[in-house]
Protein backbone atom coordinates (compact mmCIF):
# COMPACT_ATOMS: atom_id res chain seq x y z
CA UNK A 1 0.00 0.00 0.00
CA UNK A 2 1.12 3.83 -0.54
CA UNK A 3 2.35 5.68 2.25
CA UNK A 4 -0.12 8.30 3.90
CA UNK A 5 0.67 11.83 4.54
CA UNK A 6 -0.96 14.04 6.23
CA UNK A 7 -4.84 14.67 5.83
CA UNK A 8 -4.22 10.54 4.73
CA UNK A 9 -3.77 11.26 1.25
CA UNK A 10 -0.94 9.29 -0.70
CA UNK A 11 1.21 12.01 -1.59
CA UNK A 12 2.74 14.89 0.19
CA UNK A 13 1.91 18.59 0.00
CA UNK A 14 4.76 18.83 -2.72
CA UNK A 15 4.26 16.14 -4.62
CA UNK A 16 0.09 17.16 -4.97
CA UNK A 17 1.44 20.56 -6.07
CA UNK A 18 3.09 18.86 -8.64
CA UNK A 19 0.47 16.84 -10.43
CA UNK A 20 -1.98 19.20 -10.00
CA UNK A 21 0.76 21.21 -12.07
CA UNK A 22 0.92 18.95 -14.50
CA UNK A 23 -3.03 18.03 -14.42
CA UNK A 24 -3.61 21.85 -15.24
CA UNK A 25 -0.44 22.43 -17.61
CA UNK A 26 -2.08 19.51 -20.19
CA UNK A 27 -5.75 21.60 -20.06
CA UNK A 28 -4.32 24.76 -21.00
CA UNK A 29 -1.98 23.35 -23.62
CA UNK A 30 -4.93 21.53 -25.33
CA UNK A 31 -7.08 24.54 -25.05
CA UNK A 32 -4.45 26.85 -26.99
CA UNK A 33 -4.46 23.65 -29.38
CA UNK A 34 -7.98 23.89 -30.01
CA UNK A 35 -7.92 27.44 -30.28
CA UNK A 36 -4.98 27.45 -32.93
CA UNK A 37 -6.12 24.69 -34.44
CA UNK A 38 -9.91 26.61 -35.15
CA UNK A 39 -7.93 29.06 -36.71
CA UNK A 40 -6.33 27.14 -39.42
CA UNK A 41 -2.78 27.86 -37.89
CA UNK A 42 -1.78 24.15 -37.23
CA UNK A 43 -1.29 21.86 -39.82
CA UNK A 44 -3.09 18.10 -40.01
CA UNK A 45 -5.69 17.45 -37.33
CA UNK A 46 -5.78 17.52 -33.54
CA UNK A 47 -7.07 14.78 -30.94
CA UNK A 48 -7.61 16.83 -27.84
CA UNK A 49 -7.12 14.96 -24.26
CA UNK A 50 -9.49 17.15 -22.11
CA UNK A 51 -10.76 15.27 -19.40
CA UNK A 52 -8.86 12.80 -18.80
CA UNK A 53 -5.90 13.79 -17.41
CA UNK A 54 -5.80 12.55 -14.28
CA UNK A 55 -5.43 9.28 -15.91
CA UNK A 56 -2.66 10.11 -17.77
CA UNK A 57 -0.92 11.88 -14.37
CA UNK A 58 -2.12 9.25 -12.21
CA UNK A 59 -0.33 6.44 -13.63
CA UNK A 60 2.63 8.47 -15.25
CA UNK A 61 3.64 9.47 -11.98
CA UNK A 62 4.72 6.07 -10.94
CA UNK A 63 7.03 6.06 -13.93
CA UNK A 64 11.19 6.89 -14.32
CA UNK A 65 13.33 7.98 -17.79
CA UNK A 66 14.08 4.81 -17.94
CA UNK A 67 10.31 3.14 -18.24
CA UNK A 68 8.90 3.22 -22.00
CA UNK A 69 5.58 4.53 -22.63
CA UNK A 70 3.63 4.41 -26.25
CA UNK A 71 0.95 6.70 -26.45
CA UNK A 72 -1.97 7.10 -28.32
CA UNK A 73 -3.75 9.62 -31.05
CA UNK A 74 -4.42 11.84 -28.02
CA UNK A 75 -0.87 11.78 -27.15
CA UNK A 76 -0.23 14.92 -25.57
CA UNK A 77 -1.48 14.48 -22.64
CA UNK A 78 0.72 11.53 -22.32
CA UNK A 79 3.89 13.68 -23.26
CA UNK A 80 2.97 16.25 -20.43
CA UNK A 81 3.13 13.89 -18.07
CA UNK A 82 6.03 11.50 -18.81
CA UNK A 83 8.45 14.57 -18.46
CA UNK A 84 8.54 15.55 -21.83
CA UNK A 85 9.13 19.61 -22.08
CA UNK A 86 5.86 22.05 -23.19
CA UNK A 87 7.51 24.06 -25.07
CA UNK A 88 9.63 21.74 -27.69
CA UNK A 89 6.11 20.18 -28.10
CA UNK A 90 4.85 23.29 -29.18
CA UNK A 91 7.28 24.04 -31.34
CA UNK A 92 6.91 20.35 -32.87
CA UNK A 93 2.99 20.86 -33.76
CA UNK A 94 3.83 24.14 -35.60
CA UNK A 95 7.06 21.75 -37.21
CA UNK A 96 9.74 23.78 -35.62
CA UNK A 97 13.16 23.39 -35.06
CA UNK A 98 13.95 23.28 -31.44
CA UNK A 99 11.08 20.97 -31.57
CA UNK A 100 10.93 17.64 -29.62
CA UNK A 101 12.00 15.94 -33.06
CA UNK A 102 12.82 19.02 -34.68
CA UNK A 103 9.85 19.48 -36.13
CA UNK A 104 9.55 16.77 -38.24
CA UNK A 105 7.30 14.64 -36.45
CA UNK A 106 4.28 16.79 -36.13
CA UNK A 107 1.60 17.17 -33.67
CA UNK A 108 0.57 12.90 -34.07
CA UNK A 109 4.98 11.86 -34.17
CA UNK A 110 5.90 13.73 -30.74
CA UNK A 111 8.43 11.39 -28.86
CA UNK A 112 11.12 12.01 -26.83
CA UNK A 113 13.48 8.94 -25.84
CA UNK A 114 15.00 10.41 -23.01
CA UNK A 115 12.35 10.64 -21.04
CA UNK A 116 10.82 7.07 -22.15
CA UNK A 117 8.14 8.45 -24.50
CA UNK A 118 8.20 6.49 -27.86
CA UNK A 119 5.01 8.73 -29.06
CA UNK A 120 2.49 7.78 -30.85
CA UNK A 121 1.51 7.08 -34.66
CA UNK A 122 -1.76 6.81 -37.18
CA UNK A 123 -2.03 3.10 -36.57
CA UNK A 124 -4.83 2.45 -34.34
CA UNK A 125 -3.29 0.57 -31.36
CA UNK A 126 0.02 0.01 -32.91
CA UNK A 127 1.20 1.09 -29.88
CA UNK A 128 0.83 -2.18 -27.84
CA UNK A 129 2.83 -4.78 -30.60
CA UNK A 130 6.21 -1.55 -30.26
CA UNK A 131 5.69 -1.76 -26.59
CA UNK A 132 6.37 -5.55 -26.25
CA UNK A 133 9.32 -5.14 -27.96
CA UNK A 134 10.68 -2.18 -25.87
CA UNK A 135 9.84 -3.88 -22.79
CA UNK A 136 11.35 -7.29 -23.12
CA UNK A 137 14.77 -5.40 -23.88
CA UNK A 138 13.76 -3.65 -20.87
CA UNK A 139 13.26 -7.23 -18.72
CA UNK A 140 16.90 -8.83 -19.95
CA UNK A 141 18.46 -5.28 -18.51
CA UNK A 142 16.88 -6.96 -15.02
CA UNK A 143 17.07 -2.78 -14.09
CA UNK A 144 13.32 -3.77 -12.72
CA UNK A 145 12.25 -1.00 -15.77
CA UNK A 146 8.96 -1.22 -17.07
CA UNK A 147 6.84 -0.14 -20.20
CA UNK A 148 2.97 0.93 -20.39
CA UNK A 149 1.07 1.36 -23.49
CA UNK A 150 -2.40 3.15 -24.13
CA UNK A 151 -5.19 2.66 -26.01
CA UNK A 152 -8.46 3.75 -26.27
CA UNK A 153 -11.82 1.62 -26.79
CA UNK A 154 -11.71 1.30 -30.52
CA UNK A 155 -8.01 0.39 -30.76
CA UNK A 156 -9.06 -2.22 -27.67
CA UNK A 157 -11.08 -4.28 -30.53
CA UNK A 158 -7.88 -4.29 -33.29
CA UNK A 159 -6.41 -7.41 -33.75
CA UNK A 160 -2.73 -6.03 -32.76
CA UNK A 161 -4.05 -5.19 -29.64
CA UNK A 162 -5.20 -9.07 -28.55
CA UNK A 163 -2.24 -10.51 -29.79
CA UNK A 164 0.09 -8.31 -27.89
CA UNK A 165 -1.79 -9.36 -24.43
CA UNK A 166 -1.37 -12.87 -25.66
CA UNK A 167 2.61 -11.90 -26.41
CA UNK A 168 3.06 -10.21 -22.90
CA UNK A 169 1.77 -13.61 -21.16
CA UNK A 170 4.06 -15.83 -23.31
CA UNK A 171 6.92 -13.64 -22.65
CA UNK A 172 6.32 -12.80 -19.47
CA UNK A 173 6.39 -8.91 -19.63
CA UNK A 174 6.59 -5.89 -17.38
CA UNK A 175 4.29 -3.88 -19.77
CA UNK A 176 0.77 -2.34 -18.63
CA UNK A 177 -1.71 -1.78 -20.86
CA UNK A 178 -3.89 1.23 -20.05
CA UNK A 179 -7.67 1.33 -21.93
CA UNK A 180 -8.91 4.64 -21.66
CA UNK A 181 -12.39 4.61 -21.97
CA UNK A 182 -14.14 7.42 -23.12
CA UNK A 183 -17.58 5.49 -24.26
CA UNK A 184 -16.59 6.33 -27.85
CA UNK A 185 -14.39 4.84 -30.65
CA UNK A 186 -14.30 7.92 -32.50
CA UNK A 187 -18.51 7.80 -33.50
CA UNK A 188 -18.84 4.14 -32.60
CA UNK A 189 -20.50 4.20 -29.34
CA UNK A 190 -18.77 1.32 -26.98
CA UNK A 191 -21.74 -1.04 -26.09
CA UNK A 192 -22.34 -0.93 -29.90
CA UNK A 193 -19.36 -2.37 -31.23
CA UNK A 194 -17.97 -4.30 -28.14
CA UNK A 195 -18.96 -7.93 -27.05
CA UNK A 196 -17.75 -7.79 -23.49
CA UNK A 197 -19.44 -5.51 -20.55
CA UNK A 198 -15.03 -5.17 -19.17
CA UNK A 199 -12.11 -4.90 -20.96
CA UNK A 200 -10.71 -6.62 -17.49
CA UNK A 201 -13.14 -9.42 -18.40
CA UNK A 202 -11.49 -9.43 -21.89
CA UNK A 203 -7.71 -9.84 -20.46
CA UNK A 204 -8.80 -12.53 -17.82
CA UNK A 205 -9.13 -14.63 -20.93
CA UNK A 206 -5.37 -14.15 -21.87
CA UNK A 207 -4.73 -14.74 -17.98
CA UNK A 208 -4.44 -11.09 -17.20
CA UNK A 209 -5.50 -9.19 -14.31
CA UNK A 210 -6.64 -5.93 -14.30
CA UNK A 211 -8.68 -3.51 -12.32
CA UNK A 212 -11.54 -1.01 -13.23
CA UNK A 213 -11.41 2.45 -12.09
CA UNK A 214 -12.78 5.69 -12.62
CA UNK A 215 -10.30 7.44 -14.82
CA UNK A 216 -11.67 11.67 -13.50
CA UNK A 217 -10.84 10.30 -10.14
CA UNK A 218 -6.40 10.63 -9.70
CA UNK A 219 -6.42 9.34 -6.32
CA UNK A 220 -8.12 6.44 -7.71
CA UNK A 221 -5.97 5.79 -10.35
CA UNK A 222 -2.72 6.78 -8.90
CA UNK A 223 -3.50 4.07 -6.32
CA UNK A 224 -4.59 1.35 -8.62
CA UNK A 225 -1.68 1.71 -10.98
CA UNK A 226 1.00 1.77 -8.17
CA UNK A 227 -0.05 -1.56 -7.22
CA UNK A 228 0.03 -2.63 -10.67
CA UNK A 229 3.19 -1.11 -11.73
CA UNK A 230 4.91 -2.54 -8.28
CA UNK A 231 3.79 -6.61 -9.26
CA UNK A 232 5.20 -5.32 -13.17
CA UNK A 233 8.51 -4.50 -11.35
CA UNK A 234 8.62 -7.54 -9.63
CA UNK A 235 9.14 -9.73 -13.27
CA UNK A 236 12.54 -8.17 -13.58
CA UNK A 237 14.06 -11.68 -11.59
CA UNK A 238 12.51 -13.81 -14.34
CA UNK A 239 15.68 -13.11 -16.61
CA UNK A 240 18.05 -13.85 -13.39
CA UNK A 241 16.33 -17.52 -13.28
CA UNK A 242 16.42 -17.88 -16.86
CA UNK A 243 20.50 -17.72 -16.56
CA UNK A 244 20.84 -19.53 -13.62
CA UNK A 245 18.62 -22.50 -14.91
CA UNK A 246 20.29 -25.73 -14.10
CA UNK A 247 20.36 -27.12 -18.30
CA UNK A 248 19.90 -24.39 -20.32
CA UNK A 249 23.04 -21.72 -18.73
CA UNK A 250 25.63 -25.07 -19.01
CA UNK A 251 24.12 -25.96 -22.44
CA UNK A 252 24.48 -22.58 -23.81
CA UNK A 253 28.05 -22.04 -22.24
CA UNK A 254 28.67 -25.59 -23.73
CA UNK A 255 27.36 -24.79 -27.12
CA UNK A 256 29.83 -21.80 -26.58
CA UNK A 257 32.73 -23.78 -25.99
CA UNK A 258 32.23 -26.42 -29.16
CA UNK A 259 31.71 -23.48 -30.94
CA UNK A 260 35.06 -21.84 -30.49
CA UNK A 261 36.49 -25.71 -30.86
CA UNK A 262 35.36 -25.51 -34.39
CA UNK A 263 33.78 -29.24 -33.20
CA UNK A 264 30.61 -30.82 -34.71
CA UNK A 265 27.22 -30.87 -32.90
CA UNK A 266 27.32 -34.26 -33.57
CA UNK A 267 30.14 -34.75 -30.85
CA UNK A 268 28.17 -33.56 -27.79
CA UNK A 269 27.68 -36.75 -26.35
CA UNK A 270 31.05 -37.29 -25.63
CA UNK A 271 30.79 -33.87 -22.91
CA UNK A 272 29.49 -34.21 -19.19
CA UNK A 273 26.60 -32.03 -20.38
CA UNK A 274 24.87 -35.31 -21.78
CA UNK A 275 24.95 -37.04 -18.33
CA UNK A 276 22.35 -34.77 -16.82
CA UNK A 277 20.01 -35.22 -19.62
CA UNK A 278 16.76 -37.66 -19.32
CA UNK A 279 17.40 -40.74 -21.45
CA UNK A 280 14.38 -39.51 -23.83
CA UNK A 281 15.79 -36.27 -24.17
CA UNK A 282 19.27 -38.20 -25.34
CA UNK A 283 17.04 -40.30 -27.43
CA UNK A 284 14.92 -37.06 -29.13
CA UNK A 285 17.92 -35.78 -29.92
CA UNK A 286 20.06 -38.14 -31.40
CA UNK A 287 16.90 -39.27 -33.86
CA UNK A 288 16.97 -35.57 -34.63
CA UNK A 289 20.66 -35.37 -35.27
CA UNK A 290 20.69 -39.14 -37.16
CA UNK A 291 18.08 -37.47 -39.24
CA UNK A 292 19.70 -34.07 -39.86
CA UNK A 293 22.87 -36.16 -40.78
CA UNK A 294 21.08 -37.96 -43.23
CA UNK A 295 19.52 -35.19 -44.78
CA UNK A 296 22.89 -33.33 -45.22
CA UNK A 297 24.25 -36.58 -46.84
CA UNK A 298 21.44 -36.44 -49.27
CA UNK A 299 21.72 -33.22 -50.14
CA UNK A 300 25.78 -33.47 -50.79
CA UNK A 301 24.77 -36.03 -52.89
CA UNK A 302 22.28 -34.47 -54.84
CA UNK A 303 24.73 -31.48 -55.54
CA UNK A 304 27.16 -33.45 -56.73
CA UNK A 305 24.67 -35.15 -59.56
CA UNK A 306 23.40 -31.62 -60.32
CA UNK A 307 26.65 -30.28 -60.87
CA UNK A 308 27.89 -33.32 -63.05
CA UNK A 309 27.54 -32.19 -67.16
CA UNK A 310 25.16 -34.12 -68.72
CA UNK A 311 25.20 -34.81 -72.08
CA UNK A 312 22.11 -34.92 -74.24
CA UNK A 313 20.82 -36.73 -76.82
CA UNK A 314 22.14 -34.28 -80.05
CA UNK A 315 25.35 -33.67 -78.21
CA UNK A 316 26.27 -37.59 -78.45
CA UNK A 317 25.41 -37.75 -82.07
CA UNK A 318 27.18 -34.73 -82.84
CA UNK A 319 30.53 -35.95 -80.68
CA UNK A 320 29.99 -39.42 -82.74
CA UNK A 321 29.97 -37.39 -86.08
CA UNK A 322 32.92 -35.54 -85.51
CA UNK A 323 35.16 -38.65 -84.58
CA UNK A 324 34.12 -40.21 -87.73
CA UNK A 325 34.73 -37.43 -89.89
CA UNK A 326 38.72 -37.58 -87.68
CA UNK A 327 39.43 -40.70 -89.10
Amino acid sequence: MTAEHAGGLPLSKDDLLNVYRKMRTIRGFKERLHVDFGRGDIPGFMHLYVGEEAAGVGIMSHLNDGDRSASTHRRHGHCIAKGVDPVEMMKEIYGKKGGSCNGKGSSMHIADLSKGMMGANGILGAGTPLICGAVLTAKFRGKGEVSITFAGGGAANQGTFLESLNLAVVWNLPVIFVIENNGYAESTARDYGTAVDSYVDRAAGFGISGVTVDGTDFFAVYEAAGEVIRRARRRRTVAARMQDDPLLWPLRRRCADLSRAGRTAGRTGRYPLEQGLPEEVRRCRDAGQRDLTGRARHDRQGSRRADRPRRGRGEGSAAAERGRLAH
